[in-house]
């Protein structure tokens, strides 16, 4: 039996296990099962999991894209690029290489949505705002990096390289890409929202919220009734596990 997995804490509902069960079910891949690995500490629980028979692959969630790096032989130019790791392939020699299948997913789901979004500006010009640092924040940057968008960060806590969301007001006129990459919002805090000049929004812009669980966050919904476009994270998520798929079967 070849084993895949997602390991993260806490794994109270997962977009992957529903994802594989049903992608192994409707493909007729019968020798394959997909679980989950609630990890609040990876320092042992990571290598005693590398030793389970028939382990091919591994998703890797919150909290553990950047901690899972010491524990991995190599990384994929993906995973060196974004600087976190959400994908590791158990190589046949023994070794463990990380990849980074979110930025694939992100911005081909970008790239896709606008192709479709003719009322919008052509994305080579656009600016963006990206709402949180944690480790999706990490791929969304560096796929904004290599499609020539400019950005800022945001977050509470200023620093060098970003804004404060009080900041956000005197930019959001210019910056009509805004990308969600915090959790607020997701389920089961879904009257929450990123805090916006959300009056300020209009019809020029994207917002575009990393979330799927709600299908319709708060932050959407509020966009959304200022004419924006909108999307959530459920086509990301989709390119993200057929991209981690392809990086297992490579090997």
């Amino acid at each position: 039996m070849t084993r895949y997995g997602l390991i993260g804490h806490p794994l109270t509902h997962s977009f992957s296990q529903k994802y594989f069960s049903e992608k192994f079910a409707r493909e007729g891949i019968t020798n394959a099962r997909y679980d989950l690995f609630d990890m609040p500490d990876i320092a042992q629980a990571l290598p005693a999991l590398f030793t389970l028979a028939g382990l091919q692959g591994l998703n890797v969630t919150i909290p553990h894209k950047t901690a899972v790096l010491p524990f991995l032989d190599q990384l994929d130019s993906s995973a060196k690029k974004v600087g976190a790791v959400n994908v590791i392939r158990l190589e046949k020699d023994g070794t463990k290489t990380g990849f980074n299948s979110d930025y694939y997913g992100f911005r081909q789901s970008l790239e896709e949505a606008w192709s479709k979004a003719r009322s919008l500006t052509d994305l080579a010009t656009m600016k963006a705002l990206v709402l949180g640092t944690g480790g999706a924040s990490k791929a969304v940057v560096a796929a904004l990096d290599d499609l020539g968008i400019s950005y800022k960060i945001v977050s509470r806590k200023p620093d060098a390289n970003g804004i404060v969301y009080a900041d956000i007001s005197t930019l959001i006129s210019d910056y009509y890409l805004v990308i969600n990459c915090s959790p607020v919002g997701m389920y089961p805090a879904v009257n929450a929202a990123p805090d916006l000049p959300y009056e300020l929004i209009t019809a020029h812009h994207f917002l575009y919220d990393l979330i799927y669980n709600p299908a319709e966050t708060e932050f959407m919904r509020r966009g959304q009734a200022q004419g924006a476009t909108v999307m959530n994270g459920y086509q990301m998520l989709v390119l993200q596990a057929e991209k981690a798929w392809a990086i297992w079967q490579e090997k």
